[in-house]
This record gives structure tokens, sequence and C-alpha cells, in this order.
């Protein structure tokens, strides 16, 4: 088998997956972003720090594989999640912003 039939991801159309990576990288933007703030609440609430390190690891964790699995659809579906993701934290510090004034 060549290295060609290994990276064909043959279930989702082209003109489907790049919508779906950026729907999959904003979902993972809300969910990393929102849990970021969890755990700057835990630090700057005295919280336990192991808690904290756990929730840096898993969130990055998460990050990654997402990233990875938009990466086996392609270089442009990389992109759209990473746009996303992008979409995700303005969306978050907008309203972030918006709730401290």
């Amino acid at each position: 088998m060549d290295e060609r039939a290994m990276m064909d991801w043959p279930l989702i159309p082209f003109g489907l997956s790049l919508p779906l990576a950026f729907a999959g990288g904003v979902a993972l933007g809300f969910a990393y972003f929102s849990a970021l703030r969890m755990t700057a609440t835990l630090i700057v609430r005295g919280g336990s720090p192991l808690l904290g390190l756990a929730m840096a690891l898993g969130r990055l964790a998460v990050l990654g594989a997402g990233f990875y699995l938009a990466v086996q659809a392609g270089a442009l579906a990389l992109l759209a999640a990473f746009s996303g993701v992008m979409l995700a934290k303005a969306l978050i510090l907008r309203h972030t912003r918006r709730e401290g004034a």
C-alpha cells in the first residue's frame, strides 16, 4: 500500500470536510478557552495546583487530538479547524469584555 492510499479520507467529501473542520474547530475552541478560564479561576481562588496542572495538560491534549484529526483530512481542513478555534477565542473574549464592562 502506498502513502497516498493510506492518507486518503474517502468517507467525507472534500466540500463537506472543510465546514465540518471549521465547526469542529469552533467547538474545540470553546472547550479549550472555557477550560482555560476555569483553570485561571482555580489558580486565582487558590485551588489545588495539581488540579490546575491536570486541567492544563488535559486541554492541551484535547486540542492536539482535535488538530490531529483535522490534519488527517488535509492542510486546508487543518487551517479551517484553526480558524474555528480563533473565532471561538474572539467570541469568548468579546463576551468576557462585555461581562466586565
